[in-house]
């Protein structure tokens, strides 16, 4: 039987007509496993690696059909110089990332330790108003989140190993997704049902890729940028200078590739320093965090409403689902994931 004809409304990309109904569920069954697998195994900095390389080799590359680069031989040199250029500017940015954070005198771990020093004195820091909202003795709360703060502080400060690994995954996905990316571009002939299928899988998944990841380093880096300006130059014109505000810039940027969820990290950490100069500028900066977050809020509807079709609710109920099963990498995993699952339903006409 062959596949109905596509929604070209819905569909990203149109199912092949070559491929039974039974070879497309096969391969779909193959493609979740494969996904899972990837979080079971602690694969997903490799996967997204490899999705970036491969999408912006895609958006870089001479067209198939342009004049600018006819010859075979001389379009494979010219995708691969590419794909070589883009994976090693985006593991320098990686590397830079983890050095921004990690190193120095306000790396991660101190910031962590400060976080936790602020909780623990909570009551020192509040005006007298505020000290009836705020049990004089340590509750249970209170106690787990200096615990969990003091844990994970001294938690990254040993996992040097980890983090190689970790980085080593990255570099292998890195030239993976060039390698796919190479044989995308200059690939010639007619392939066999099997592998259009498979392909068509992984089109999907780099479209769900491209929608969540490129839509949402764009509202990160607005973020980012109006609270680089806060942090950067208007606490310290108010006469408040803040510790750890080059490690807040980068934080606030990470966080912000997590849809919805991010914006509470990064707001907790920024009032909670704050709240360790002054309790006027915690209150002035969680102020100013409501009102650019309200901004974000409505760019943020626009741009993912309008590249995956998912409402906010949908996105938390998928992250909440997946961080309960895979932890911190399937909450990441989560809107990219949730983007693909979408795609194939849209395909078959089926949302």
């Amino acid at each position: 039987m062959l596949d109905p004809a596509p929604d070209h409304r819905q569909a990203r990309i149109p199912a092949r007509p070559g491929a039974s109904t039974r070879l497309e569920v096969a391969t779909q069954v193959l493609a979740g496993l494969a996904l899972l697998g990837i979080l079971q195994f602690h694969l997903l900095g490799s996967l997204l690696a490899g999705l970036l390389v491969y999408e912006l080799v895609h958006a870089l590359a001479p067209n198939r059909s342009g004049t600018l680069v006819q010859h075979h031989t001389a379009k494979v040199i010219v995708v691969a110089l590419l794909a070589a250029v883009i994976a090693a500017l985006v593991g320098a940015a990686i590397l830079g990332l983890v050095a921004l954070l990690s190193s120095g005198s306000d790396n991660l771990s101190l910031l962590l330790r400060k976080m936790a020093e602020v909780i623990e004195t909570l009551r020192s820091h509040l005006p007298p108003w505020a000290l009836d909202v705020v049990p004089e003795e340590s509750t249970e709360l209170k106690n787990a989140s200096v615990a969990w703060l003091r844990d994970h502080a001294g938690q990254l400060r040993s996992i040097g190993q980890d983090v190689w690994r970790a980085l080593i995954h990255i570099l292998f996905g890195l030239v993976i997704g060039g390698l796919v990316a190479v044989s995308r571009e200059t690939g010639t002939g007619e392939r066999g049902p099997l592998v259009q299928a498979l392909t068509t899988r992984v089109r999907l998944l780099a479209a769900a890729f491209r929608s969540v990841v490129f839509a949402q380093v764009r509202i990160s880096a607005l973020n980012t940028a109006l609270t680089a300006l806060y942090l950067l130059v208007a606490v310290p014109w108010m006469g408040f200078p803040l510790p750890f505000t080059k490690t807040m810039v980068g934080l606030t940027f990470v966080a912000g590739l997590l849809p919805v969820i991010g914006n509470l990290i990064s707001n907790t950490v920024i009032v909670l320093v704050s709240l360790s100069v002054s309790p006027a500028l915690a209150a002035g900066s969680l102020a100013f965090l409501v009102v650019i977050h309200k901004l974000e809020y409505f760019v943020n509807a626009r741009v993912m409403g309008g590249h995956i079709h998912a409402r906010a609710w949908e996105l938390l109920v998928a992250m909440l689902c997946m961080e309960a099963v895979f932890g911190i990498p399937g909450l990441i995993a989560a809107p990219i994931f949730y983007a693909y699952l979408k795609n194939e339903l849209s395909r078959q006409r089926l949302i």
